[in-house]
Formats: C-alpha cells, structure tokens, sequence
C-alpha cells in the first residue's frame, strides 16, 4: 500500500469502532454483539502490528483530518510507538471482552458497544498528535467506562464507581485547563508545533505541567495515585481487566511522547523524575501487603509497574534508544501479565463469589489451571524466569546501570526492594487462596470451569511467548524507541510541510 493511502485510513481506527459500537447497541441478537466485542478489537490489534512493521522499514506517517494544513487538522500520526502500544492494548482488550463472554458479564445489551466506545477513545488519543484532541479522545475513552461500571454494577461496585467518576472528571478539568493555558502562553497545542518548547522553561513549560500532573494521576503515580487501588477493585473483573489494558498506558504514552518531543530529554528532570519513581515503587511493591482481596492486591501491582516504565526516561542522557526501549518493553510485559493475573483473580471469584483472601483456601488441589496461571505470572510480575518480566527488569536495571552515579545506585536499589515486595505480596496472595486446606462448606462439584480460566491462561502463554521471543520483541520496542526520538520525522508527519503549517512557533513563548 501507498502512503498516501495508509495516511487516508488512520482516521479508521477510531470510525470503525465507534460505527460499529452504534451497530452494536441496536442489534437484537446477543451472539452478534458478543462477535462485534471480539472481532473489532482483534482487527485493531491485526491492523495496528500491521502498521507497526511497515512504520518500522518506511518510517512515520500522518493524515490531517479534512485535509486542512497542519496546525489546523486533526493530526493522526502513526509510527511504531503508536502501534505497538494500540496493538498491545486492543489484543487485550479482545482477551477481556472473551473474559467477559465467559463469566456473563457482558449479557447488558450495551457492554459491547461500550468497550468499542472506549477502544475507540484509546485508539485516537494514541494516535492523535494535538494536546486537545488527546483529552477529546481520552473523554472519548472515559465516557463508556463510566457506563460499564454503571451495567456490572452492584450497589458497591457503584460506590467505586462514583469516586472514579469523581477523580476522573477533575483531571480531565485539570488536563484541559492544562491544554487551555499551553495554549495561552504559547499559541499551539500541536505536539509537532511545541517540539522542544519546555526545554529551556518558560510560561508554556509552567501550563505544560499541568498536563503533565493531570497525566500523572491518571497513570496512579504516587502520590496521586490512591485512587487507583481504591476504584479498580470495586468495578467488577472483566472490566478491571479491560481498564488496565488501556487506561494508565494512554496516559504514560503520552508521558513519554512529551518527555522526548516537547520537554526534550531536558537532564534537569532526571532526578524530580527518579524520586516519584522510586517513591511508586516502592509503595507499590509492599502496600498490598495490607490489602485484602486478590484484585486490591493486583491493583497496587499496577502502581508498581508504571514507575518501572516510566524511570527510563530520566537515563536517555545516555543511550537513549535503549532507555526508551526498556521502559516500552515493560509496558507491553506489564500489559499482558496484570491482564492475566486479574482475569485469573476473577475467574476465582467469579466461581466463589468472593474475592477475599481469609474466605478462600485450598484452591490449588480444586483449580490447578488458575493456579498454576497466578503462579506463574506473579512470578512474571516480580521478574523470575520463563517469563517476559524477567527481560523487562534486566532492560530497566541494564538502563539504570548504564547512567552511572549515585542515581543508578538509587534505582537499582529500589528495583531490589521493590521486587521483594512485589514478591512478598504475591506470595501472601498465592499463598492466602491456593495453598492450605480445603475449602469448608463447599461442594465438591464447584470449581473454576475450563472456559472461565482459559483467557488468563491464553495471556499467560503470551507472556511465556514475550520470553522465549525477546529478540523478535526487542525489535518492535527498539524500532518504537528510535520513533520517539525522530522527532523531525513525526514533526513532518503531524504537519505535512512544516514550514507551511500555521501557527508556527519557536521555542518558548512568542
């Protein structure tokens, strides 16, 4: 295919699924919907490594919605960080809405079109290459999850789901009020436009960090990042599942496409960057120690893992591609594993109709495949081989070493600690559902059904397969790392002819 041609359809991964999720809502046969929710996002994620390889040998390419120059158009941009990200998120996406077909949490006539809604909301707001469309894209995104909490909802699943409307709908105010002052100090909200703008400081550097901060809380870093563990665990599994895949990784792909494009690499952010870090780490790796169901444990799992992907950035002073490349590596680990280990945490209490780690026991004489499936990636998820986080870690502490100094001794220390709380707190969760004696009370008959742990299962052999692949996914990452930091070549996709876009601005406020 052409170019030119391949520009003309990125504004599809967002039509398509949005036309479909409207087809979705009004078709009156529930195995049609049912299809609609696994054959869309299984064709994103087709499409997206599609693109990705062939953005890998021709380089970025970008489409102005209405073919209005740039500064003006919607820019679509498509490069091998966008797809890979967009791949990743969409397969599992089509693993949890498989996930939701098996336990029946998607028999709501609307839950399929809502997970469209909301894929469709990711997909434009990884593509997307204009601050304001990306928080038009995230609401996009944000809007139907407010619905899917609303249709799985019980009366406590809809308490967790007034406080994460209510954290939500403030940091989009903070993320557009953010947007709005870039925009005043500045005169452009193109990513392409602001290229290298906040890397000297100055008043669009000032309103860019409420973006930034709006992002940060989105992403559950700490310490705005309470929320998270909170409101995750109170939604029901499938749509855990659904959220972790795409909800902190929009943000955090942001946070790394202004990092390297508009902020620059600036060294002056490296250590403000390794102190929230390791702070995330830190609490994230040893505060489910404290919890009390599966999914709460899972979700301070999730804390933990965007500051391992995020910490990156403050060591591109050196060997940047490799930096960036490590923290995309654990991204798409930390995808797949916190996908599996709370679609199998769900299968569990799905079955059991609990998720409480002092009313369950014995579950791996009952439920070898689910428990062999935590096992295996709650090893995954501290590091341990044959799993993809063993090579997510060793790319991360290889990126921390390589900086040298006092901040390599700080990162790699708190990986350490971090680990071993990740450890500890996995362990008590294994440990605390699986291990022991039997189950009182219960009949013999009841156990996790084949169906309800075959796609925690299904993404714990992808895990296995990152592993025994590393090689092959190193080449993805390194390709979506040396996007990142093309800056002139997503400038040029975002813009057409840049001299020729309006609202050109230098460096700094005009």
């Amino acid at each position: 295919m052409s170019p030119e041609t391949i520009s003309a359809a990125l504004p599809l991964f967002v039509a398509v699924p949005l036309m479909l999720a409207a087809v979705s809502a009004v078709l009156p046969s529930h195995r049609a919907r049912v299809a609609l929710s696994l054959v869309v996002p299984a064709g994103v994620s087709a499409c997206a490594f599609a693109l990705l390889g062939w953005t890998a040998a021709h380089g970025p390419v970008g489409h102005g919605v209405g073919a209005f120059p740039g500064g003006v158009a919607i820019p679509f941009v498509a490069d091998p960080m966008s797809m890979l990200m967009l791949a990743v998120a969409a397969a599992v996406v089509t693993v949890g809405s498989w996930f939701a077909q098996a336990v029946g949490e998607n028999s709501s006539r609307f839950f399929g079109a809502l997970t469209l809604m909301m894929l469709a909301g990711a997909a434009g707001a990884f593509l997307t290459a204009d601050l304001f469309n990306f928080f038009v894209f995230m609401e996009v995104m944000l809007l139907p999850s407010y619905g899917m909490i609303a249709v799985t909802g019980t009366w406590r699943r809809l308490a967790a789901g007034r406080a994460f409307v209510l954290v939500n709908l403030l940091t989009s105010t903070v993320l557009l009020i953010g947007v709005a002052l870039t925009y005043g100090a500045v005169g452009a909200v193109n990513i392409a436009l602001l290229a290298g703008m906040a890397a000297e400081g100055g008043a669009g550097a000032v309103a860019l960090g409420l973006v930034v901060l709006a992002l940060c809380v989105k992403a559950g870093l700490v310490p705005v990042h309470t929320w998270l563990p909170r409101t995750y665990p109170g939604t029901s599994p499938a749509v855990m599942a659904l959220f972790s895949a795409i909800h902190t990784k929009v943000a955090v792909y942001m946070l790394f496409r202004i990092y390297v494009v508009i902020v620059g690499m600036n060294p002056a952010w490296h250590w403000p960057l390794i102190l929230v870090m390791v702070a995330s780490m830190l609490v994230g790796g040893f505060a489910g120690l404290a919890e009390r169901t599966m999914r709460e444990i899972l979700a301070y799992q999730m804390v933990n893992g965007m500051p391992f992907i995020l910490v990156t950035l403050a060591f591109t002073d050196g060997d940047a591609r490799a930096a960036l490349a490590a923290g995309v590596f654990y991204a798409v680990h930390h995808m797949v594993t916190v996908g599996s280990l709370i679609m199998g945490a769900g299968a569990v209490e799905e079955t059991y109709g609990t998720g409480r780690l002092s009313r369950l026991s014995g579950l791996a004489r009952r439920d070898p495949l689910v428990a062999w499936v935590m096992a295996a990636m709650s090893l995954s998820i501290v590091g341990f081989p044959p799993f993809s986080g063993m090579f997510g870690k060793v790319a991360v502490v290889f990126t921390a070493a390589a900086g040298g100094g006092a901040r390599s001794v700080v990162v790699i220390a708190a990986i350490i600690i971090a680990s071993i709380g990740a450890l500890l707190s996995m362990a008590r969760l294994w440990r605390g559902v699986f291990w022991g004696r039997p189950m009182q009370g219960v009949p013999d008959s009841l156990h996790v059904t084949a169906a309800k742990a075959a796609p925690a299962a299904a993404l714990a052999l992808v895990g296995v397969a990152l592993f025994l692949g590393a090689a092959w996914v190193s080449s993805w990452t390194g390709a979506a790392a040396e996007a990142l930091l093309d800056v002139p070549g997503y400038v040029a996709a975002a813009l057409g002819d840049p001299a020729a876009a309006i609202g050109t601005i230098t460096k700094g406020v005009p």
